[in-house]
């Protein structure tokens, strides 16, 4: 029991060691003013549709893998989002990110729930302690509205249903139809950024960002589900 437990802690600590030290490569390659350059974003997007054209299984096999890594390096959601609407257009980007977000996140859930298990219960437990007898009444539609209200950072929303122990089929399908309207609605709002940037060869003001109709209906959408998240919230999880 020693030895496993020890096994255990090593195993848990070489996963966090890899995680901040792909922060640490990630943050020391790029800055944020990067990903703000109307030209950065302009000049690479270029290069990554030419590759796209030329290699597009390719590339979409790379982007499938590299979200899982992504989420298991507890990356964020929505930033993939963009990308991906960026890259691939709100259909296929949609499909993409709600399956490896939705994979990613259940092998996250599986690594939390041997390795972590302990230390999630001793840091949440106490504050989440009201919603185990409403998972007990139905895992699944618990579990659809836990992810569609979102409202938690992804990572952490990602390992907290260890508290629950839900069964793994739960957590799978649960995420991957809970997700998926706002996955959708933050692609789209990425492919209609793609859009824009490429029929304007200097930025736009915001004002014509913001009535863009590839922008203002993701948004509309974003706010749809923002206000019916409150009302599911307040119904279904008031302690």
């Amino acid at each position: 029991m020693k030895n496993e437990k020890k096994i255990k802690s090593i195993l848990g600590l070489s996963y966090l060691l890899i995680i901040a030290v792909f922060l640490w490569v990630f943050f020391d390659k790029f800055s944020f003013s990067d990903f703000t350059s109307y030209e950065f974003i302009k000049n690479n997007r270029d290069e990554i549709f030419k590759f796209k054209n030329n290699n597009f299984g390719l590339i979409l096999l790379i982007f499938f893998v590299s979200t899982i890594f992504w989420v298991l390096l507890l990356g964020f959601g929505t930033p993939v989002c963009f990308l991906a609407g960026f890259i691939f257009g709100k259909w296929i980007g949609s499909i993409i990110v709600i399956f490896s977000l939705t994979i990613g996140a259940t092998l996250l859930y599986l690594i939390s729930n041997y390795f972590f298990k302990d230390f999630i219960e001793k840091k949440f437990s106490s504050r989440f302690d009201f919603l185990k007898i409403k998972v007990k009444k139905n895992e699944f539609i618990f579990f659809c509205f836990y992810r569609l209200i979102g409202g938690i950072p992804f990572f952490i929303q990602n390992i907290l249903p260890t508290l629950f122990n839900i069964k793994l089929h739960n957590y799978f399908f649960g995420s991957l139809l809970g997700l998926a309207p706002q996955l959708f609605i933050w692609t789209s709002l990425g492919s209609g950024l793609e859009n824009i940037i490429n029929h304007n060869l200097d930025a736009p003001s915001l004002f014509q960002m913001i009535f863009s109709q590839e922008i203002y209906l993701p948004i509309v959408g974003f706010l749809i589900l923002f206000i019916l998240g409150i009302i599911i919230k307040k119904i279904y999880f008031k302690n």
